[in-house]
């Protein structure tokens, strides 16, 4: 049978990215899953990291929207619109014919929402739409042996969702889905200068003092960093000193209820795999696994080596791509192949 995937694409929509790989050309397209959108004409004026560094600087009439949320579509139009200009970056309309896409989704996600991603996907120019769970791309992606007798964990924390799955024979064995992720350290910051320094910072602010000085367990040479924000009693800017410990004491049951349901998930596994895992360790991808010190507490709190995907970004675009590029062998991986 010929392959039908000649000309096609793997998309990660995730909460905070959009990451697209194009079949034997890599990886062409990775921005930020933002729209900026003229209120008064409905107009889109910026998406990606363009719309990104409008954030928080726009007019009244001009807001930033971000169409996904937990990893699903939260407004349809908007991410219709979005995924429509992104494919167009990445030149589908000189395409001949209508691409075919995969695209990765948390596991966490309803049939509604697979539904609503499809009609994305359709909406913005793809010809025909595969889904396939995030687990498995990111464990392909990271290039762990999915189809021997040996268990795999793959810990992926995105946006709004992180999963924790255990893969053997091409299966998931075990898996543990929460709608929790980068995003929800962002807003534990926010509320945390908010309550406690009297003044408001943006998205953006929290998420560069998570980047800066944020850590889920103590650190050698940590340093504090100076925070600039708006005064809630006087409404005029501020700065502030903000330490390491006070970071981490924000984000700490955000980064408890991940840690939490890599525990469980762990707890749901075949006695005979504890061994593997030892042994090979679990795998950390995505943004959110790239928090300084949570790789140590993971490994901390469970007794099982913590190892970094060297691709934390990319891990499950590539391995949606991958199965892409191998539609033969590994189409079995595409939601609804296997009955």
């Amino acid at each position: 049978m010929r392959n039908p995937f000649g000309r096609n694409l793997a998309i990660d929509i995730g909460t905070a990215n959009t990451v697209i790989y194009q079949s034997n050309n890599g990886i062409v397209l990775n921005e930020p899953s933002i729209v900026c959108v003229n209120t008064d004409t409905g107009e889109i004026l910026s998406v990606g990291h363009e719309a990104r560094k409008m954030v928080g600087r726009t007019p009244a009439h001009i807001v930033s929207i971000k169409p996904l949320k937990d990893g699903v579509v939260a407004d349809f139009e908007t991410a219709q619109k979005m995924l429509r200009m992104f494919l167009t970056q990445v030149g589908v309309r000189k395409f001949i014919s209508k691409p075919i896409v995969v695209v990765a989704v948390p596991p966490v996600v309803t049939s509604v929402e697979h539904r609503a991603i499809k009609d994305a996907a359709y909406a913005a120019g793809a010809k025909k739409v595969y889904i396939m769970e995030e687990p498995m791309a990111a464990a392909i992606g990271a290039e762990l042996p999915i189809d021997e007798p040996v268990g795999n964990m793959i810990i992926d924390i995105g946006g709004g969702t992180s999963e924790t799955a255990v893969i053997s024979l091409g299966g998931v064995v075990a898996l543990e889905a929460i709608r929790v992720g980068s995003f929800d350290i962002d807003a534990a910051i926010q509320t945390y200068v908010r309550r406690e320094h009297g003044i408001a910072i943006g998205e953006r602010t929290a998420e560069d003092i998570k980047i800066q000085i944020g850590t889920a367990t103590p650190m050698p040479n940590e340093r504090g960093a100076q925070v600039r924000g708006r005064d809630l009693v006087t409404g005029l800017p501020k700065n502030i000193m903000l330490t390491p410990e006070e970071v981490r004491f924000a984000i700490d049951e955000v980064v408890s209820q991940i840690v939490n349901s890599v525990t469980r998930c762990l707890s749901k596994v075949p006695p005979e795999m504890a061994q593997d895992f030892l042994q090979r360790g679990m795998y950390l991808v995505g943004g959110g696994g790239l928090l300084r010190g949570l790789a140590q507490r993971i490994e901390k709190e469970t007794d099982v080596p913590v190892r970094m995907s060297p691709m934390p970004l990319e891990a499950v675009v590539l391995g949606a791509g991958h199965c892409v590029e191998n539609y033969q062998v590994l189409r079995s991986m595409f939601m609804g192949a296997r009955r």
